[in-house]
């Protein structure tokens, strides 16, 4: 977690629009299968936070832009934290679905 996550306020709706003109990026949902099923961001691949070791399945490539949302996002601030841990170097946590304004899939 670098210091400006700290201080920047997390705002999933902008983290979205940065999304979207990443061709390459990938948005990850670290919430559980469950949780993924009962709504997700269309385009999101479910990645739980208690898997989070097993990214390479999504992507291998550690440059690999990755937009990170969970519930409420503190389990996005984890799984971005651990991220990083595995060498990712451009981890986005966008924060938490309950504050998302678009329309969800099931």
């Amino acid at each position: 977690m670098s210091f400006l996550d700290l201080i920047r306020p997390v705002d999933i709706n902008r983290g979205l629009e940065e999304y979207d003109v990443q061709p390459q990026a990938v948005l990850l949902d670290v919430r559980t299968q469950e949780e993924y099923r009962q709504g997700h961001i269309p385009g999101s691949k479910n990645l739980p936070l208690q898997t989070i070791d097993k990214v390479s399945e999504v992507t291998d490539n550690k440059r690999t832009p990755l937009f990170v949302y969970c519930a409420s996002g503190a389990r996005s601030r984890t799984a971005a934290g651990l991220l990083r841990q595995m060498g990712y170097v451009n981890v986005r946590n966008i924060g938490g679905i309950a504050a998302y304004r678009g329309r969800v899939v099931s």
